[in-house]
C-alpha cells in the first residue's frame, strides 16, 4: 500500500519526531527537486522506499510521514543542474546525508560512486558520475530526544575560576586499566568514575574535548591504514561521532554522550567542545559529494569564479558564513549542542575564518553578531582559535567581547623565555599580566586570554623540552624544521636520553613552564598529559596517530610531576590573586597600594629605562590586598600576596627580599628542589638555582 504523506513543515529543518510522525526538511536554494530515500533496519541498500518531496517553502523542502518513528535510516537524493563553472554540482546519484541529522550510521566505503564526478576522467570534476552511491554512503537515523537529566543544571563556572584540560575521547581512556576494557574510548570512559576522579583530582574545571562530532576519515588515510584521529573533518554538526560509543546499537551514540555530560556535570566539571564550522569533509573539487556539494554546492561553499573553492582553511573548502542559510546551520548546531545536549561552551576551530565578510576578517561582522544576541549562545564559553590560513590570518585580540582566544602569543613567549631566548622584561610581563595590550579593549577583560604551552597540534610539554626537531615519519628519522617552529629545546641531547643531568633539566624545565602558566593572569589550558609526562616520542603532528603515540600511556605517568600540577592548580584555585577578574591597577587605588610590581634581584623595582631589557632574572610582587574588584556579594576580595621568583639564566642568582615588602614571608616551591620550605624576612638573600621558579608566600595577616 502506498505511504501517506503530509505536506509537513519548513521548520524544524531536519528529521524531528513528535510522538506521532516525523517531520523531514532540507534547505536548498537552487535545487529542482528533493527525493527522501528510506532505507530498512537491515541496511539493504538495494531496496528502499523513495518519497518525492513536493512542497518547497522559503527554499525548505519538506513532508511530514505520519506513524514514522526513531530508528529509521534515510537520505535524500536532490534534483539540479550540474554546472560546476556556474557553481552548481547537482547529481541525484548520489545519496546524501541531512545536514541536520543527530544520527549517522556506518562509513563511507571509498569507491568511485561517492563522487560527483567520474574520478581519473580526462576532463575531472567537469564529468559527470551516474553511479549510484548509496551502497557506499553511511545513512541518517531520526532520533528521539527523550532523556532524563534528572534535574542536572548548567554550572556556568566563571572564567576567573575555570582550568581546561584538553583532551581526546579515544586518546584519554583507552589504556586506562582502571576503567572496563569494553568502554575505553568511549563517552561512556570519560563519564567512568575513574576518569572523573581523575579529573577532580587533578583540579581541573573543564574538559575540552577535541571534535566529536561526525567526520569522515579521508580516502588518503584509509588507504594508508591511517585514521582521521584529531577529528577535525567534520560531515555531521549535530551528530555525535558514534565511533566513540560503547554501545553499538545505531544511534546509541546520542543517549550515551549526553550520560556523559551528566555525570560530569554531577562532578562540578564543565564540558566544552572543540567544533569545526569553517570547512566540511567534503574538500576541494576533487572531493566526494557526500551531503552540502549535493544539497546546493553554491548556498554552502565560497567558491571562486571558476568553479572552485576557496580555501581559507587548508583543508580544500571554506563554507560560507555570509550566507544566512549557513549562518542558520551554524547557529541551529550551536543551539542544539547547548539546549539538547547539555554543553557549557565551545572551542571554534580557525575562528578567524567565520569571521571573514568579503575576504578579510571583520570583529563586526554577522557571525559575531548573531552570536552575541542569541540567548542560549551568548552565554555559554566562546573560544576562538583566533587564526586561519588566509593572509591576514593571525588575529590575536581581534575578537569582539563575550570571547575568548586561544593566545599564540603568550605560548611563544614562555617557550622563548624558557629556552633561552632574548625575549624583553616587558614582553613577558604582559602575557603573564593577560596580555592587555592584546585583551585591554572594549571592556574586555584577563579572562579573554586562554593561555597555553602546549594544545593537541604540536608537541606535548616533555617533547617540548626534549626535542630540537620533528620526528613525524615512520621510521623516526629527525625532519629538520628546527627550533623557530617548535619553539623547543631540547635540553642537550635530542630524544630519550640516560644523561641524569639532562634529564634532571628537562624535569625543571617542566616544573618551570606548568608554574609560569598556572601563575599568569587569564585562563590557563592544560593539554592532557602534560601533567603526566606523556611524549608523543617527537612527534608534533599526530593527527593521523591513532596508536601508542597519541594515547594517553597510564602505565607511565610520572606521578612527581603529576602532584607537582595539582599543587599548582589547587594553589591558583584558593588564591584569587592569581586569577583577577579584572585589570591590574597602575596607581594606588582606595589605599590598597598596586596589585603588581617587578623587582631586579638586588631587590629594587624595575625603573622604565629598564624595561625593555633583555633580562633573564626578576621578580614579581603579587599583593593580596589589592585585587579591587568585588566578589560575587560585593564583597571586599582579599587575599595572601605571593613574591614570585623568575630565574631563567643558566647560573644561581641570590635575590634579595624587597625591604619595602616587610617580614613575614615563607618559600613553597621551588622548581629546583622538592619539600623545601624556608622562611624568609625583608632583606633576607633567596637562593634560586639557575633555570627555576621560586614561590614566595605572605600570609594576608602580614600585609593589611
Amino acid at each position: 500500500m502506498d505511504r501517506i504523506v503530509f505536506m509537513g513543515t519548513p521548520y524544524p529543518l531536519g528529521a524531528t519526531w513528535d510522538g506521532d510522525g516525523v517531520n523531514f526538511a532540507l534547505y536548498s536554494f537552487h535545487a529542482t527537486g528533493v527525493d527522501l530515500c528510506l532505507f530498512h533496519d537491515s541496511g539493504d541498500d538495494k531496496e528502499y522506499e523513495v518519497i518525492t518531496i513536493h512542497e518547497c517553502t522559503n527554499n525548505i523542502w519538506h513532508a511530514y510521514l505520519p506513524g514514522m518513528k526513531p530508528g529509521q535510516l534515510y537520505g535524500y537524493r536532490v534534483h539540479g543542474p550540474y554546472q560546476p563553472m556556474q557553481g552548481h554540482r547537482f547529481n541525484a546519484n548520489k545519496l546524501l546525508l541531512d545536514p541536520y541529522t543527530t544520527s549517522i550510521v556506518g562509513s563511507i566505503d571509498w569507491n568511485d560512486a561517492v563522487y560527483g564526478y567520474i574520478p581519473g576522467g580526462t576532463d575531472a570534476d567537469l564529468s559527470f558520475n551516474d553511479k549510484d552511491s548509496a551502497a557506499f554512503m553511511p545513512k541518517c537515523m531520526v532520533t528521539s530526544t527523550d532523556f532524563d537529566w534528572e534535574g542536572e543544571k548548567p554550572l556556568h563556572i566563571p572564567y576567573q575560576k575555570t582550568i581546561i584540560y584538553e583532551t581526546h575521547v579515544k586518546g584519554f581512556t583507552k589504556l586506562n586499566l582502571e576503567i572496563p576494557e569494553g568502554i575505553r574510548g568511549t563517552y561512556a570512559a570519560i563519564a567512568h568514575p575513574a576518569s572523573i576522579a581523575y579529573f577532580k583530582s587533578l583540579g581541573v574545571t573543564a574538559i575540552e574535548l577535541m571534535p566529536i562530532q561526525a567526520f569522515v576519515n579521508d580516502k588518503n588515510l584509509v588507504e594508508l591504514g591511517l585514521t582521521n584521529y584529531w577529528g577535525y573533518n567534520t560531515i555531521g554538526f549535530f551528530a555525535p561521532d558514534a565511533r566513540y560509543s560503547s554501545n553499538k546499537t545505531p544511534g546509541a551514540e546520542v543517549n550515551e554522550f549526553k550520560q556523559m555530560v551528566k555525570h560530569l556535570h554531577k562532578a562540578g566539571i564543565e564540558v566544552i567542545l572543540d567544533v569545526v564550522y569553517n570547512h566540511t569533509a567534503e574538500s576541494d573539487e576533487l572531493g566526494p559529494t557526500l551531503c552540502f556539494r549535493g544539497i546546493d554546492n553554491a548556498g554552502y561553499y565560497r567558491l571562486t569564479d571558476n568553479r572552485k573553492y576557496m580555501d581559507y582553511t587548508g583543508t580544500g573548502n571554506t563554507l560560507n558564513a555570509n550566507l544566512p542559510s549557513v549562518l542558520r546551520l551554524i547557529m541551529d548546531s550551536l543551539r542544539y549542542w547547548i539546549t539538547e545536549m547539555h554543553i557549557d561552551g565551545f572551542r571554534f576551530d580557525l575562528a578567524a575564518t567565520l569571521a571573514r565578510e568579503s575576504h578579510s576578517v571583520d570583529k563586526h561582522s554577522s557571525f559575531f553578531d548573531i552570536i552575541n544576541q542569541d540567548p542560549f549562545i551568548s552565554q555559554v564559553k566562546l573560544i576562538a582559535e583566533p587564526w586561519d590560513v588566509g593572509e591576514d590570518g593571525y588575529q590575536v585580540g581581534n575578537f569582539p567581547p563575550g570571547w575568548t582566544e586561544w593566545n599564540g602569543k603568550y605560548r611563544d613567549t614562555m617557550r622563548d623565555f624558557w629556552r633561552g631566548e632574548e625575549v624583553p622584561v616587558s614582553e613577558f610581563a604582559l602575557r603573564f599580566m593577560g596580555s592587555p595590550d592584546l585583551y585591554k579593549i572594549e571592556n574586555r577583560r584577563p579572562t579573554a586570554s586562554i593561555n597555553f604551552i602546549t594544545a593537541h597540534d604540536g608537541f606535548t610539554l616533555t617533547d617540548l623540552v626534549s626535542y630540537n626537531d620533528k620526528h613525524n615519519n615512520a621510521n623516526g628519522e629527525q625532519n629538520k624544521d628546527g627550533e623557530s617552529y617548535n619553539r623547543s629545546w631540547n635540553c642537550g641531547v635530542e630524544g630519550p636520553t640516560n644523561n641524569t643531568a639532562v634529564n634532571n633539566l628537562r624535569n625543571k624545565q617542566k616544573r618551570n613552564l606548568l608554574a609560569t602558566l598556572f601563575l599568569s593572569q587569564g585562563v590557563p589550558m592544560l593539554l592532557a598529559g602534560d601533567e603526566a609526562g606523556r611524549t608523543q616520542r617527537g612527534n608534533n603532528n599526530a593527527y593521523n596517530q591513532d596508536n601508542e603515540i597519541s594515547w594517553f600511556n597510564w602505565a607511565e605517568t610520572d606521578k612527581d610531576l603529576l602532584d607537582f600540577t595539582s599543587t599548582l592548580i589547587h594553589l591558583r584555585d584558593v588564591h584569587p590573586v592569581f586569577s583577577r577578574r579584572g585589570w591590574f591597577v597602575d596607581s594606588i587605588v582606595q589605599g590598597q597600594g598596586r596589585g603588581i610590581s617587578w623587582f631586579m634581584a638586588d631587590g629594587h623595582e624595575f625603573a622604565d629605562l629598564h624595561w625593555n631589557d633583555v633580562n633573564r632574572t626578576f621578580a614579581v610582587f603579587l599583593n593580596g590586598y589589592a585585587i579591587h574588584l568585588p566578589g560575587p556579594k560585593g564583597e571586599m576580595v582579599v587575599d595572601d600576596s605571593f613574591y614570585v621568583i623568575f630565574n631563567a639564566d643558566i647560573s644561581n642568582t641570590d635575590f634579595i627580599m624587597p625591604l619595602m615588602l616587610g617580614d613575614g614571608w615563607v618559600k613553597i616551591i621551588d622548581t629546583a628542589i622538592s619539600g623545601a620550605k624556608q622562611e624568609v624576612n625583608a632583606g633576607d638573600l633567596v637562593h634560586t638555582a639557575g633555570r627555576s621558579v621560586v614561590i614566595l608566600k605572605q600570609a594576608v595577616e602580614k600585609h593589611i
